[in-house]
């Protein structure tokens, strides 16, 4: 095929409107990080820990939120959470007509996610479950997908746990993408939230599963009711399943906005000359 050939394919098929193409990057990257993640839990469980335990699931979700945000960060910004979208939004760096858009985006993302783990696994689920799928018990497989509470945990302590591990989450990563802070080195980003989200797991998922993201949770969730769980994937735990979507939007909004308020509005307004080029388009607080 000719030059011309090649870029009359793309001038054909390439997008023009710039918020389609941030959606498809957000729903790409929330499918990358929902395939991956759960995926890595999918081996753990229906492997009987064979393949993998808790820390393979911990550094399972951190490299799948650092491919995920490598995948859709220069378009996007690579949210790949409502969350960290709201967060930007309230603090300026997203337009609050593109909300709707991006979460939108983000559970079909990963609700696609979901049925790519299924689809792999589908005949290890079944020998493990013995065809049974079940939400609780000791074949239980639910929880692949979805966040569950530990028998211990109260609905106002997950709820208190979520609001401050996704505090934790944007606060963390207001810090890697400003570089009038100490700074990432630029294409290293990812990696330095992906480290972030590990810490997180690693300090804060036994009670939940730390989902710190609604559509990592809502969206999967919605796949298991359809998918032969039933209604019991949103009365389980008392009927935890609301709590991993509003508890990450308080929490996030309020560690953006500590940083804020502790951090950024305190930066002096003239900076040396080399750190003038303050945002580049895979960064997340970039986003228009």
């Amino acid at each position: 095929m000719s030059k011309k050939g090649k870029r009359s394919f793309k001038e054909k098929f390439a997008l023009k409107n710039s918020l389609i193409k941030e959606a498809l990057s957000e729903f790409l990257g929330t499918f990358v990080l929902i395939a991956l993640g759960c995926g890595s839990v999918a081996q753990t469980v229906l492997s009987h820990g064979a393949m993998g335990e808790s820390i393979t699931i911990y550094v399972g979700f951190a490299v799948a939120v650092t491919i995920a945000i490598y995948v859709s960060g220069g378009v996007s910004g690579g949210h790949i959470n409502p969350a960290v979208s709201l967060a930007m939004c309230v603090t300026g760096r997203l337009k609050w007509i593109k909300l709707p858009v991006y979460i939108l985006a983000q559970h079909l993302g990963a609700f696609i996610g979901a049925v790519a783990v299924f689809s792999v696994n589908y005949d290890a689920l079944m020998q493990y479950s013995d065809g049974e799928l079940t939400v609780t018990g000791p074949n239980a497989t639910a929880h692949i997908f979805a966040t569950y509470p530990a028998p211990h945990l109260s609905l106002i302590n997950g709820f208190v746990e979520q609001v401050m591990s996704t505090a934790f989450l944007l606060l963390g990563v207001f810090a890697i993408f400003d570089t009038k802070n100490i700074g990432v080195p630029k294409g290293l980003e990812p990696i330095a939230v992906g480290l972030l989200i590990l810490a997180l797991t690693c300090s804060l998922a036994m009670n939940s599963g730390c989902a710190m993201n609604p559509a990592r949770d809502l969206g999967p969730r919605l796949f298991t009711l359809i998918a032969g769980w039933g209604t019991e994937v949103f009365t389980a735990g008392n009927n935890w399943w609301w709590v991993p979507i509003v508890a990450p939007m308080m929490g996030g909004v309020i560690g953006a906005l500590i940083y804020v308020l502790f951090i950024e509005i305190h930066h002096s307004d003239t900076q040396p000359e080399q750190d003038t080029d303050m945002y580049t388009k895979y960064e997340l607080t970039n986003v228009g």
